[in-house]
């Protein structure tokens, strides 16, 4: 009986603790934003938002994971400042990983006594990647001066170059095992899928803010010269798609196990905001990505109450879409050619790189040794500084080797969603959350067929801070 007093006398004491710290950001960020007001100086609300909420995680690394697990997924567009004070890097986010980093250095660490970094994280994922990043430094000079010329790349040394192919990614792997710490000592996990689920409505609504103030209609929205529209706010249509692919399959499992009513209303509202996001990027990617969730979600979950709301939902769907949307599904299909349906990229992309590929298929030639490629010196592909297939990306950078050893850690990663799925000692929240994870992941590995990439980018995002829950849940023993 002691013991349950003492342990409900550190839960109220942590309540009240959160709720003093979160007092002290609201006030912080309120004095910031006056100041911001009186003398319109946006920069100084970013700094004085930024700094509250690193004292705030200084003395919670937790406070630190949440935040950066809600605000991650909008940290790459051009609405969030990359830079404060001119300082380039100083920016939010950054200062937030820092702050986060150091509280669990300083004592979350002694919470978390094992290793930070999973080991097959380590030799599977990141050593590839490293050693490519070394491999690439020798071939800096030999990037076609195109992408200098039209600021491309925003480096012209080897050391710019690792710290945009190498540190900056890995940044994103630094925020997985910080949020994989935090989650191993939550009470409350669910708080995490909360964060994540407001994150990617916040990216949908800055999507949908850009759409509406814009006033384009959905015909050029579906158009091959929309392509870049969402560039504005520092994204393309498909890496928007992506995310919220991902997105919608972690909720929608969650929604579908949930057993809390409030949660499953607030679940069910990000699903058709996300819904909306994909049908706004008209990425056929996305829309790809989309279809084989919700079938993943029949099979796996099959019975003739899902089917006949999968029907039913798709015959409304069928009827309310514009027609904007057939023309971007059917794209191509009327010119009797694969390379008019692929947007160029067989015929225009990776054909013209076999020979690059095959000149060093076991090791690669580095990282986004596409730049360097002769395909691309020799101007006999498109200029892309991306194959546009995550699986020629890897063997061109890394070789079959580093496309092996990256494949294998994705399969530890399935192997973990999947243990996370059917556990019965987590919540049916967090078990639907891990089923989602599986969908998101098949998404992932579908949707790299014709883009994105499996090093972590910005558009993967979701599924790194997925794994990092993984990590963290897998950390913890049940009692008993």
């Amino acid at each position: 009986m002691a013991t349950m007093s003492m342990t409900h006398a550190h839960g109220q004491g942590m309540g009240r603790h959160m709720w003093l710290v979160a007092g002290f950001v609201l006030l912080v960020g309120a004095a910031a934003g006056g100041y911001a007001l009186a003398t319109q100086e946006i920069q100084a609300l970013y700094v004085g938002v930024a700094g509250a909420a690193a004292v705030a995680v200084l003395l919670d690394y937790r406070i630190g994971a949440i935040l950066l697990v809600a605000l991650m997924p909008v940290s790459s567009t051009s609405l969030f400042p990359h830079a404060m004070m001119g300082i380039t890097g100083l920016n939010p986010i950054n200062l937030l990983l820092a702050a986060t980093l150091v509280a669990y250095l300083a004592k979350g660490r002694l919470e978390h006594p094992g290793p930070l970094l999973p080991r097959p994280l380590i030799l599977l994922y990141l050593l590839p990647i490293i050693a490519a990043g070394a491999l690439g430094t020798l071939h800096v000079d030999d990037i076609h001066p195109d992408f200098y010329d039209q600021l491309v790349i925003n480096y012209n040394t080897w050391t710019g170059y690792l710290r945009d192919t190498v540190v900056k990614p890995l940044l994103i792997v630094l925020a997985t095992v910080l949020v994989a710490a935090a989650v191993a000592k939550a009470r409350k996990p669910e708080a995490f899928v909360a964060a994540l689920a407001i994150g990617a409505c916040l990216l949908t609504l800055m999507m949908l803010g850009l759409v509406l103030v814009s006033g384009v209609r959905l015909g050029f929205l579906a158009s091959a010269r929309a392509r870049a529209f969402f560039d504005q706010i520092g994204s393309h249509a498909n890496e928007l798609g992506r995310v919220f692919v991902t997105a919608y399959a972690l909720l929608l499992f969650a929604w579908w196990e949930t057993k809390a009513e409030k949660a499953k209303v607030a679940l069910f509202v990000a699903l058709g905001m996300l819904s909306l996001g994909i049908v706004l990027s008209f990425s056929r990617n996305a829309f790809l990505g989309f279809f084989l969730v919700n079938g993943l979600f029949l099979i796996w979950r099959f019975n003739a109450k899902k089917l006949g709301l999968a029907l039913l939902g798709a015959a409304v769907a069928a009827a309310l879409a514009p027609e904007a949307v057939y023309r971007r599904l059917t794209y191509g299909f009327d010119s009797g050619s694969a390379d008019t349906v692929s947007a160029g990229r067989i015929d225009h992309i990776w054909l013209p790189l076999v020979p690059d590929a095959l000149q060093s298929p076991i090791v690669g030639q580095g990282l986004d040794s596409v730049m360097w490629s002769h395909a691309m010196t020799s101007g006999q592909m498109l200029f892309v500084g991306h194959p546009h297939n995550a699986y020629l990306q890897a063997i061109l950078d890394m070789g079959v080797i580093g496309l092996a050893l990256m494949v294998a850690y994705y399969w530890t990663v399935w192997r973990g969603f999947r243990a996370l799925g059917s556990n019965a000692y987590l919540s049916p929240t967090m078990r639907g959350f891990f089923q989602g994870a599986c969908a998101a992941l098949v998404a992932f590995a579908v949707a790299g067929m014709t883009g994105g990439s499996l090093r972590p980018q910005p558009e993967n995002v979701l599924l790194w801070i997925t794994i990092g829950m993984m990590y963290g849940l897998l950390a913890r023993r049940p009692a008993g």
